[in-house]
């Protein structure tokens, strides 16, 4: 193995997360891990492991806050590992009038771009043109706003062009004559969420997932905090912020006994992965007659990714599923596009659907009857009666902004930690990111020279996932052999070791849909092999 001639090996100065972190020599659970000493006093308590919850745990922790964040299950185990796995400005929302959302999600993509290029990637969207539902003079409108509405976007822009309906690479039917492109990005949106804690931990915070808050109550100056899972069962917090997301009113109400000042609207999206439905990168957008949208994405080589559909939700967001009406709706609007391009040579239907998710997005409810209206936006809500304790409350936000929302919390909790560092987030790579001196495509030559020995499909998946981490994870690695058994289908020892020692993982969903999306390729059989390594590790 050659030497990491991508990592900046200088030391990183201004609290900034270390990236050469050295791999752990113990067993010893990740949340029982003590941070900056061992009291039990926090400057900060975040509830919810979700991408809010993560991106404020790395600001603040930057800042010199000490920070605890608790998840009751695992990172990113809801909303924020069920997305359409988009960074991306929302084009539709321009439809709303959203503007300055629109510009503010612009603005986040690139520094998302520049901060994680291992996991948030440039992807081409085609729009076909339907003129009965939308013509094209506006179409044209809304994409030139999207090209200029926020400054030094580096993506390519919009463009307009005529569909050849007898070339083998258009799979759209032979009815639809035109179309526009434009750019956006793909996230691992889980991956968002854990590269966030992790970072948050190199700065000191501590992690706790499997860890649920039970209630609190000021006391003086202070919140004290009732937890249970791993660790002290109670502590004291200057101040908590409550990120947790669908139950965001259920923590107010319920663990610390207030009225909520803000409503919250729960809004269903579901998704289904299909069989991979044409060639190409391209991805699509498709207008459909009742006004919404949805997208067809390629996904992990083989699939394809279809969603979302929007529907007002009831109910526990743990126990979200898909209804088979929304399978027929998505499947319908598909229909209406393509060409059947499957090897049955039908059109998509229920029995195509390999895997399907449902996730529960907590909006701020701005009273508009149709759930595809709602605001994306983000309403932080502060209670600090009197001068006590402060409580912050996040309702809404999307994935794209949830850095921007971060800061702008740390500006609201400003007058209560006056001493906390500037703005710090938006310049300084991820965990992984920090991929200096290369783009992510040279990168990607650079490991294959590095480590000629990994199989390539193993190369190109490990370095999309980890970035410049690759290096800690094969460190001292320079055979196949190496990484020990092949527990599964792609997922050898060292791996699952490695998402287990570093990543917070603990079974075998953890590190089958959440860190590696390997899942979709394993059966059942597999997976109860995997939960058994686990048990006798």
């Amino acid at each position: 193995m050659r030497k990491n001639s991508l990592q900046n090996k200088e030391p990183r100065k201004n609290k900034e997360p270390r990236k050469n972190k050295e791999p752990r020599k113990n067993k010893e659970p990740r949340q029982n891990k003590r941070a900056r000493g061992d009291s039990d006093v926090y400057d900060l308590l975040i509830i919810g492991g979700g991408i809010n919850g993560a991106g404020i745990a790395r600001d603040a922790a930057g800042r010199g806050l000490r920070v605890l964040l608790v998840e009751k299950d695992d990172l990113a185990s809801a909303t924020s590992s069920k997305s359409t796995k988009l960074i991306h400005g929302g084009l539709r929302y321009l439809e709303f009038y959203e503007f300055s959302l629109v510009r503010k999600a612009l603005s986040e993509r690139e520094k998302l771009l520049k901060i994680a290029p291992h996991i948030v990637r440039p992807m081409k969207f085609i729009l076909p043109h339907a003129p009965h539902l939308r013509p094209a003079w506006m179409i044209r409108i809304g994409l030139f706003l999207y090209d200029h509405l926020a400054k030094n976007i580096s993506l390519p822009k919009s463009r307009y062009f005529k569909l050849n309906s007898s070339s083998p690479r258009n799979p759209l039917d032979r009815h639809l004559k035109s179309a526009f492109s434009y750019y956006d990005c793909t996230v691992d949106d889980a991956r968002l969420v854990l590269l966030n804690a992790l970072a948050a931990e190199e700065l000191g915070a501590e992690i706790k997932t499997r860890s649920r808050f039970i209630a609190a109550t000021r006391e003086k100056n202070d919140w004290n905090v009732t937890l249970s899972g791993a660790g002290p069962k109670n502590i004291r917090a200057k101040a908590i912020i409550n990120a947790a997301g669908p139950w965001v009113t259920d923590i107010i109400e319920n663990g610390l006994d207030f009225k909520p000042h803000k409503n919250l609207r729960l809004v269903k999206g579901s998704h289904i992965i299909t069989p991979r439905l044409f060639p190409g990168e391209e991805s699509y957008i498709l207008q459909n007659p009742d006004g919404r949208i949805i997208f067809v994405i390629p996904y992990h080589e083989k699939y394809s990714l279809i969603g979302t559909t929007e529907i007002n939700y009831q109910g526990d967001p743990d126990n979200a599923e898909i209804l088979p009406e929304e399978i027929d709706y998505l499947c319908t609007q598909v229909n209406r596009y393509f060409e059947a391009t499957l090897p049955h040579g039908e059109a998509l239907s229920a029995r195509d659907v390999l895997h399907h998710f449902s996730g529960v997005r907590p909006l701020f409810d701005d009273e508009n009857a149709k759930a595809s209206a709602v605001s994306r936006d983000y309403e932080l809500s502060l209670r600090d009666e009197a001068g006590q304790a402060p409580l912050l409350s996040i309702f809404g936000g999307k994935i794209t902004t949830y850095r921007e929302l971060s800061e702008k919390a740390m500006h609201i909790l400003k007058p209560f930690f006056p001493n906390m560092s500037d703005d710090w987030t938006g310049k300084i790579a991820l965990p992984g990111g920090d991929i200096t001196h290369a783009d992510p495509q040279t990168f990607e030559r650079q490991i294959s020279e590095d480590f000629d020995w990994l199989r390539p499909n193993l190369r190109k998946r490990y370095a999309r996932l980890y970035g410049t981490r690759i290096y800690n994870l094969l460190e001292g690695r320079e055979d196949m052999k190496d990484l020990g058994p092949e527990i599964g289908p792609d997922l050898y020892e060292r791996e699952a070791e490695f998402l287990m020692d570093e990543e917070w993982a603990k079974n075998a969903e953890d590190i089958l849909w959440r860190r590696t999306k390997l899942g979709l390729d394993w059966t059942e059989e597999q997976m109860q092999g995997l939960e058994k390594w686990i048990k006798n590790r």
